[in-house]
């Protein structure tokens, strides 16, 4: 069981939802301040796990 894989898909998963979840504040946003806030946070963090999880899966050597 490799444990560096998993978490890598994990975080892959976490990443693409939030980056799901800042494309739907995006389209039902009316440009308040707590919804611009929103979306930067959602976004910044969506692209962090993602790349992170990205590269974790990629580097990650099969121990077959």
């Amino acid at each position: 069981m490799n444990l560096k894989r998993i978490f890598g898909a994990l975080l892959t998963a976490l990443g693409i939802g939030a980056l799901i979840y800042a494309a739907v504040l995006f389209t039902n946003t009316s440009g308040g301040n707590q919804d611009i806030k929103a979306l930067i946070i959602y976004g910044i963090l969506g692209l962090i796990f993602f790349s992170s999880g990205i590269s974790l899966v990629r580097t990650t050597k099969d121990e077959s």
